[in-house]
Parts: structure tokens; C-alpha cells; sequence
């Protein structure tokens, strides 16, 4: 299953970054296919990006003059949701992937959550509120209204997009300025951040992972516990990366069903399955 799920996340960064005449003229991909949304916090302005962000779409839309609902995102959002929950962001996500890699190197004492944890989970609905939609919705820069999350905050589009572009591109790199240096510095404590704790971003700021964490209890995919197998080993809730109890698995809106707790079972009595009305109910 570790080697699947790395081997998925790999190639799906990989065909969904592909565009390789961005990266090496530092220009974005303008093509039909950037009218899609791919389900991970892959940033539409990255020069190899071939699809657009979730996130950067519900903006978009919550920027139009009129205050419009967002059927187009919401639907999106709702088939995913319900499909994978935050399997999306377990095996799908480029940005998941790039802080699981971090935390694989060897240094530092490694800690599943920071301190405060149960008030600081709150942070990516917050983050969701405020800045994705209410600051979408009213804040003004001159005569148009201002993304926020992606403006201010989103180290996914520092990483992927700005970064390469402004290495390609030397017109770019004389036009940044207090921004840039601002949201370098969140990328850069939020990756420093991940080699020692298991994905600070998704758990505690990512506004996608609050959404999809939502259809949790009742996407398509679920992680099954067969109890009546179950000897209370404890081994799944040792080898969850999120520290969630054996019958938070799956349900909690933290699982992000990376399948180590499956991988962990000695009796087999964890395993993914395609539908929430087999799962053995607690």
C-alpha cells in the first residue's frame, strides 16, 4: 500500500504539472483544459500546471461583480467530496505529497500533531471562511475584489507557481516585492514545519481539506474495520500519521485515508472497500 500510494501521488503530480514548455519559458498553460479543476491544491498559476485549483475556482467565481452562488464549484466539490473525501488528500493532493517527503527525512524527533492541536484543527475552517470566501466576497484591491487565500496565504501556489516562474522568467523577478517575500516566508516555516510534524498545512490551515473532510462519513471510499476480527492491538492507531482512534478511522474529518493503518493491521481486519453501507458500524 506505501509504495502504491506514493507511487499514485508521484504520477499524478506528474501528468497534472506536465505542461514542460511552461516550466522552461516561464509561462503559464492558457490551453481548454485550464477551464478544469483537478481535486488536489495544485496551483493554476504553476507554468507546468495543465488544470486549474478547486480552491482558485471558488474564488474566481466569488470575485464576479453580483453575488452569484458558485454552482459550478460547489458541484465540483460535492462529486469529489462524495466519491473520495479526503482520500483526495491523502493520494491526489502535489502539496500533500511534497510535506509526506519532507517528513521521510531523518532528523528531528517526528511529532504527529503540534501542541493545541484540538483548537488549532479549527484553523482551515477559518481559513475557509474568511479568507476563501468572506474576503473573496468583500475585500476590494482598486476596482476588482481580491482572492485572499491564493494572494496571501497559499503556500502551493509559492512553491509550484511563483517560484518557477520567477526563475524562467527575469521580467517577473524585477517586479517582486513585500508579497512575495511574505508568502516565502510562510512556505518556508510550513516546510521546515513538515519534516518534523505530519503535514502541519493539511491539518491545520488547508481550506480544501476542510471541505472535503465534510463527505468523510459518507464518500465512496471508507476504510473498513471488520471488529469481530479485531484483537486490540492498537498497531492502526500507532502507525496513523494524524493520531486518530481506531474509531476515528476513516469517519474523522482528519483521515485523510492513506492506508497506513490498513498496511499496520496484523489480522486484516482494516481495509479499504467501495461503500459506507458495508462498513461494520462501531
Amino acid at each position: 500500500m506505501k509504495r502504491l500510494r506514493l507511487a499514485v501521488q508521484l504520477l499524478f503530480t506528474i501528468v497534472t504539472n506536465g505542461y514542460m514548455y511552461g516550466f522552461l519559458n516561464g509561462k503559464i498553460y492558457r490551453g481548454s483544459l485550464k477551464y478544469a479543476c483537478i481535486p488536489g491544491l495544485n496551483c493554476y498559476s504553476c507554468p507546468g500546471a495543465v488544470a486549474a485549483c478547486p480552491i482558485g475556482a471558488l474564488q474566481a467565481l466569488l470575485n464576479q461583480r453580483g453575488f452569484q452562488i458558485p454552482f459550478a464549484a460547489l458541484g465540483f466539490f460535492f462529486l469529489f467530496g462524495s466519491l473520495l473525501g479526503r482520500f483526495v488528500c491523502g493520494w491526489l493532493c502535489p502539496f500533500g505529497l511534497v510535506q509526506d517527503l519532507l517528513h521521510k527525512i531523518p532528523v528531528f524527533q517526528k511529532k504527529k500533531r503540534l501542541p493545541c492541536h484540538r483548537i488549532l484543527k479549527y484553523g482551515k475552517y477559518v481559513v475557509l471562511i474568511l479568507l476563501v470566501c468572506v474576503c473573496s466576497m468583500f475585500l476590494f484591491g482598486g476596482l476588482a475584489k481580491i482572492p485572499a487565500f491564493c494572494k496571501y496565504l497559499c503556500p502551493s501556489g509559492t512553491l509550484f507557481g511563483a517560484i518557477p516562474l520567477l526563475g524562467a522568467n527575469e521580467a517577473l523577478r524585477g517586479q517582486t516585492g513585500g508579497l512575495f517575500l511574505w508568502k516565502l516566508g510562510i512556505l518556508i516555516a510550513i516546510l521546515f514545519l513538515s519534516v518534523k510534524v505530519y503535514r502541519p498545512f493539511c491539518q491545520y490551515l488547508c481550506p480544501l481539506g476542510a471541505i472535503y473532510g465534510w463527505f468523510n462519513r459518507f464518500s465512496l471510499v471508507q476504510i473498513q474495520w471488520e471488529k469481530e476480527r479485531c484483537v486490540s492491538c492498537m498497531a492502526c492507531e500507532k502507525a496513523c500519521p494524524v493520531d486518530l482512534s481506531l474509531k476515528e478511522i476513516s469517519r474523522s474529518p482528519e483521515c485523510i485515508r492513506c492506508g497506513k493503518c490498513v498496511d499496520a493491521c496484523p489480522q486484516k481486519c482494516l481495509h479499504f472497500c467501495g461503500s459506507r453501507t458495508k462498513t461494520t458500524k462501531s
